[in-house]
């Protein structure tokens, strides 16, 4: 049975910084994405834009760290730095930031797309053209740089050659 809003029995609506300090209680999230969500529950902008500041200026949001600790399980999912670049700015980070954030990150970006070759196909290397293509495409999909993958694919072409007799 739905409920009323002149139900007395009806639970009275958390105000703006309680939802989004429950959110934040399971997850970092951007401000952005806070704002959206607040939006969409029905509450005010001008008390969303409150909540969100007052739970900034008490360090429970933090863009900063959401970039982090985005960046950190993006990376370790096997995803580049253009993919993560597209997700942050998404996310409404102006891209000085999403420069520096990838830099202070120092992830070898050649040595993960290496590793995403190795999991996916459990093979050193191939001279097969259409097959490093293939694997080239893979990794530009994941958000891995065209100098990047090139230098990955070709390497692998190198490995298979010094492995024949």
């Amino acid at each position: 049975m739905k409920k009323r809003d002149d139900d007395p029995n009806a639970k009275p609506k958390a105000s703006a910084y309680n939802k989004a300090l429950g959110l934040l209680a399971r997850r970092d999230h951007s401000r952005k994405e806070l704002h959206q969500k607040l939006d969409r529950s029905g509450y005010a902008r001008d008390e969303s834009s409150a909540a969100i500041d007052r739970l900034g200026e008490q360090h429970y949001q933090d863009d900063d760290r959401f970039a982090e600790a985005l960046i950190r399980n993006r990376s370790a999912q096997g995803y580049g730095p253009m993919r993560l670049r597209a997700e942050l700015k998404s996310h409404g980070l102006p891209d000085a930031r999403i420069r520096s954030l990838l830099d202070a990150a120092d992830i070898d970006w050649a040595e993960s797309a290496a590793a995403q070759l190795r999991r996916r196909y459990r093979t050193t290397g191939t001279t097969d053209p259409a097959e490093r293509a293939r694997r080239a495409q893979f990794l530009l999909r994941r958000g891995f740089p065209a100098a990047t993958v090139r230098d990955v694919t070709h390497a692998d072409v190198d490995d298979a050659a010094d492995e024949t007799p």
